[in-house]
């Protein structure tokens, strides 16, 4: 009986965990030249402090034993929390990195990276891009405005309007996101955690109603202006954490 060959799969092969560690410890170094020498500092430090503990007590074969696999969890710890940083910075102040930032919220809220709202003063001119995005969780909908002030200002209220239209009774909250400070402007590296720290007042059930009722809109999402791609960079904690 002849063997019938297998048809070859097109699912791409998942990079195994040492790989997922490199490809972040290498794309952090990028941005943070030093993220190599924080990490030896830390596994240096582990290992130091729990050998000098055990010649204390009189057993330092034992902890240098246990401190290497210590070590290298410190270590692991520092390259997590600097490639986060180093993922925020290499977003700051680039069109779209409100819509990027949305990646780091946690399950339970909905929210797409393509603006909901957008507007050039010139094609092309990223730098006078003005952009809304949207996510909806348990505290209601939330518009974030990247841009020029006055104009980002302005498609925010239009959207609020039409949010407002659409799920009546639903709190529509707008979040102003940009960098160097200013009364009413979050950071892209606080975006998540000011979403995250609102008052729920949905359910999850009612929460992703309101998404499927604003998705189910059509017309509303206009084009992304021309060399504005806010899907260049995203900021993903999975893969900073190597999972």
């Amino acid at each position: 009986m002849a063997r019938k060959d297998s048809a070859p799969s097109d699912t791409p092969k998942k990079p195994g965990r040492f790989a997922q560690v490199r490809q972040v410890f290498t794309a952090s170094r990028a941005v943070d030249p030093m993220i190599g020498w924080w990490m030896l500092l830390a596994a240096l430090a582990v290992v130091l402090v729990l050998v000098v503990i055990g010649i204390l007590v009189g057993h330092w074969v034992y902890f240098l034993v246990i401190s290497i696999p210590l070590g290298a969890l410190a270590a692991a710890f520092v390259l997590s929390r600097r490639a986060e940083s180093a993922a925020y910075r290499s977003i700051e102040g680039q069109p779209g990195a409100a819509g990027a930032a949305l990646s780091s919220l946690r399950k339970g809220w909905h929210y797409e990276q393509q603006p909901v709202a957008a507007e050039a003063q010139r094609a092309g001119d990223m730098g006078s891009a003005a952009m809304v995005f949207r996510a909806v969780g348990r505290p209601g909908v939330v518009l974030l405005a990247e841009g020029p002030a006055a104009r980002a200002t302005r498609l925010a209220e239009a959207e609020r309007k039409k949010v407002t239209r659409v799920a009546p009774g639903v709190p529509v909250s707008v979040v102003r996101v940009g960098e160097g400070g200013g009364e009413g402007v979050v950071s892209v590296r606080k975006v998540a955690r000011t979403l995250t720290k609102m008052k729920p007042v949905l359910t999850k059930d009612e929460a992703s109603a309101v998404n499927k009722r604003l998705k189910a809109l059509g017309g509303v999402r206009p084009p992304v202006p021309q060399g504005v791609d806010p899907m260049r960079a995203r900021v993903d904690r999975k893969a900073m954490r190597g999972r």
